[in-house]
């Protein structure tokens, strides 16, 4: 609820910050270009009215803006941009606009906030999605690799690529059969370019799992481990990017990561489309990865049952409940 005298919206940049405090007992706007420097920006801040509260979109800029004003005694809310209201008649978009438009909605209580993650979580948030990244270069040095085999007409029918068995075929019937050297020293910078990435990729792996086995990430990824196709890297991630799970119940997280339904209703009129995709994207598409292995009959493996053992008696129940259902495709409960 909104107590304090005088708003502040702040419009964040990577250079600037367009700053507009609205005074709510005399109406008077001031508002003025800032450098980011959190500094000056706090300065500003303190020869406004007191008490002031403070608004700013949720985006690249971070969080750290929001820690040092908190740790300064100022009230500072991050706004979840696709949440801002917004009149459909508005056409007109500059910074100084912006900033006066978070402002009046925080005087209104009508800014929806996103959860700030603490520092440690934070810091486990960039090593998982410097991981992901990773992934991403990886299959793309791969695809770059055997897109050049196959403009030569060389492509491997052995089973699965990027087997050991896969690996070996490379050297030996795929390399001599490419027409001269240009082309071989272009394979060879492709080949070196997928072990480089794959060996960053496992040093990234070997860390989450150092991490994810003693922190204050372990418990959840312990009880996350009971579900089918959560391992402890995926569990991982899935831990630091929700962080505070008590926020969301069965039918809530489901628009919290994307994966409701659109619905266009109106009178007796009902349709649903495909899942809105909002939210965060890194846990939508891990959980869909998971969904996949709930096709299969359920069976507990080797890995699933030391899983098991890990998790308390109640995370096991749970998780063996929850892994019947899914296979079954029966309806999720609060």
């Amino acid at each position: 609820m909104f107590t304090e005298r005088t708003t502040i919206g702040l419009d964040v940049h990577a250079r600037s910050v367009i700053a507009a405090a609205l005074d709510t007992h005399t109406g008077e706007l001031v508002q003025r270009r800032l450098t980011p420097d959190f500094t000056d920006i706090t300065t500003f801040i303190t020869h406004q009215p007191q008490p002031a509260a403070v608004v700013y979109e949720a985006g690249p800029a971070g969080f750290g803006l929001v820690r040092h004003l908190t740790d300064a005694g100022i009230r500072c809310v991050v706004a979840a941009l696709s949440k801002l209201q917004r009149p459909a008649g508005d056409r007109v978009k500059t910074d100084k606009n912006e900033a006066l438009h978070l402002a009046k909605l925080l005087r209104l209580d009508e800014v929806t906030p996103v959860d700030v993650p603490s520092l440690v979580q934070e810091s486990a948030r960039d090593l998982v999605r410097t991981r992901e990244d990773a992934c991403g270069d990886l299959m793309s040095a791969r695809h770059r690799l055997s897109k050049l085999l196959l403009r030569h007409g060389i492509v491997y029918y052995g089973g699965s690529a990027w087997t050991g068995k896969h690996d070996q075929w490379l050297h030996t019937d795929a390399l001599p059969r490419l027409p001269d050297t240009a082309t071989r020293l272009g394979f060879d910078a492709a080949y070196d370019a997928v072990l480089t990435v794959t060996a960053r990729r496992d040093r990234l792996d070997a860390e989450i799992e150092k991490i994810a086995r003693d922190s204050e990430f372990t418990a959840v990824v312990d009880r996350l481990g009971c579900l089918r196709g959560i391992g402890t890297l995926t569990g991982f991630g899935l831990a630091v990017e929700i962080g505070d799970w008590t926020r969301f119940t069965g039918r809530t997280i489901g628009s919290y990561v994307g994966l409701a339904p659109t619905e266009y209703s109106s009178g007796s009129s009902r349709s649903q489309g495909g899942v809105m995709k909002t939210g965060n994207g890194h846990v939508r598409r891990l959980l869909i990865e998971v969904a996949w292995h709930h096709r299969r009959q359920y069976r507990k493996s080797k890995a699933l049952q030391a899983r098991f053992d890990r998790a308390p008696a109640a995370a096991r129940a749970r998780g063996d409940e929850g892994n019947r259902r899914l296979h079954n495709h029966e309806p999720f409960s609060n």
